[in-house]
């Protein structure tokens, strides 16, 4: 992990899974379930709240299975949702930076004028079917955002 080999320390502080509605936008995006898994979090860089974030998954999908469980184990959601059958073929990302509304200063204790990066991520099976969305915000003065992107 970036954090450790630059010496931080990263942590989860909040962790929680319940059944929900999920908003308009979000149900959209997954092919518009009544009802989603909602796995939220927040983390941490040396005691200093940098991110929070929530998966959405498909109920049929999610429920009764580890998913649902606040630690579902090793490799993660991604690794559940796989071996139920759903091999992760492609990722939809959009980012934005945007100044935070009021909640997210004080979930993200963030010093006046700071923006934050919102980006909502959608995993996709190789059916074509939405199996997650994960919408994180992020402080902006936190992350360097990197890619490689291949030429062709």
């Amino acid at each position: 992990m970036e954090a450790d080999a630059a010496g931080s320390r990263p942590e989860v502080d909040s962790l929680q899974v319940r059944e929900e509605r999920p908003t308009q936008d979000i149900s959209a995006r997954l092919g518009s379930p009544r009802r989603v898994l909602a796995r939220r979090r927040r983390y941490l860089l040396d005691d200093r709240p940098v991110e929070f974030a929530v998966s959405y998954l498909p109920l049929d999908i999610a429920r009764g299975t580890p998913i649902a469980e606040p630690n579902p184990g090793p490799g993660g959601i991604y690794a559940r949702l796989e071996e139920l059958g759903h091999r992760l073929d492609h990722f939809d990302e959009e980012i934005r930076a945007r100044m935070p509304s009021p909640d997210e200063v004080k979930t993200l204790r963030l010093a006046a004028g700071v923006p934050v990066i919102h980006l909502i991520r959608t995993a996709h099976d190789t059916a074509g079917r939405a199996v997650e969305v994960c919408d994180t915000v992020m402080a902006a003065d936190a992350y360097v955002l990197a890619y490689r992107l291949p030429a062709t």
